[in-house]
């Protein structure tokens, strides 16, 4: 992308995120002032280090202190934003689990779309999932579905993960059906995201494939997803942010289906000795519903053992021009980055 910020505010929520640092580079370089939310500023040192690495902020780049949990700091946050991108969302790990990942879900989007639309910005993109658009199971691996498919919260097998993002989204086009204001809203569909690291603080996915080369693993889950570069994530959610005709649009972003078994290959490929530790053998479906008995993490993936979901990208590439680079190539980027931090 070529465009410059011509000096317009971003906000951008979860800046010591893995999307959201990404995200900050991205608008630095593009020329925008840029603003961030964290829950504690104390972490700001930590983020501006890791922007540092990537680019010059310079005085563009300003944090406040905001919890989704929390109504203090988002106006302030907000007023006199332009845009807000709101990437900001518990993962399912550490301090969020299980049923508590819906009410900083659900009700920190609400606190981002009601600060934006009382701070008049033009537009809010919110990081959705493609764990919100999965077609019902008895249709899984038929043909690839895209975000005009909602994800049924009644169905087997639905974790906890998905409710938050489902329902996280569904409030977010809610809210923007009644306000009736002139703030508009498009969402953002990853699937799993890979590629390099920026700093330190993993992500759920990353975290999966660093315990990968550690070898954490003994054998891995008949697991699959539709993975998307972090990189590519990034550019759809400009995209999305700046392209007029993207209002009131969902966009699915990904690239390859990939099972586990697919990337502990790729890895062992292409990193050689690096991936010595990678496991490649396939964990029985009864074994690791067994496993999931004693691990609440595992217990959210049962459910999509097995599952083949494939989504089409067609509206992104055709409305806003958006191309999504090889899934092998960000998982080795990945994988080469932990490596290259001393991170596994």
């Amino acid at each position: 992308m070529n465009r410059t910020g011509n000096g317009e505010v971003v906000l951008v929520t979860g800046g010591t995120g893995y999307v959201g640092g990404w995200t900050l580079v991205a608008l630095l370089k593009q020329g925008y002032r840029v603003r961030t939310t964290v829950r504690a500023l104390r972490r700001e040192g930590e983020v501006r280090a890791a922007i540092a690495r990537q680019v010059d902020a310079e005085d563009r780049l300003s944090f406040f202190a905001a919890d989704l949990l929390k109504d203090e700091g988002w106006e302030q946050a907000a007023d006199g934003a332009d845009f807000i991108l709101h990437v900001a969302s518990p993962m399912g790990v550490g301090e969020f689990k299980d049923q508590d990942l819906i009410r900083p879900a659900r009700e920190g989007t609400l606190r981002v779309l009601k600060a934006g639309a009382k701070a008049g910005v033009k537009r809010v993109v919110v990081t959705s999932s493609l764990l919100a658009a999965l077609p019902p199971a008895r249709e899984s691996g038929r043909t690839p579905t895209d975000e005009t498919v909602w994800t049924d919260l009644t169905g087997k097998g639905v974790n906890h993960y998905t409710h938050s993002k489902t329902l996280a989204e569904q409030a977010a086009w809610d809210f923007a059906r009644q306000s009736g204001g002139p703030m508009t809203l498009t969402t953002v569909l990853p699937g799993m995201i890979q590629g390099p690291v920026l700093g330190k603080d993993l992500g759920g996915s990353i975290e999966m494939m660093a315990r990968m080369l550690r070898g954490e693993f003994s054998r891995l889950p008949r697991l699959g997803f539709s993975v998307v570069d972090v990189r590519d994530l990034v550019d759809l959610h400009l995209l999305a942010m700046r392209t007029p005709e993207a209002a009131g649009h969902r966009f699915a972003g990904t690239s390859d289906f990939l099972w586990m078994t697919d990337m502990a290959r790729m890895l062992r490929e292409r990193l050689g000795a690096r991936a010595a530790k990678v496991p490649t053998g396939l964990a029985p479906d009864f074994l690791v519903r067994v496993g999931a008995l004693f691990n609440p993490e595992m217990r959210q993936l049962t459910g999509s053992l097995g599952r083949r979901n494939e989504f089409s990208t067609a509206k992104a590439e055709r409305m806003l021009g958006w191309r999504a680079r090889p899934a092998a190539e960000s998982i080795v980027d990945c994988a080469e980055s932990l490596v290259r931090e001393g991170l596994v």
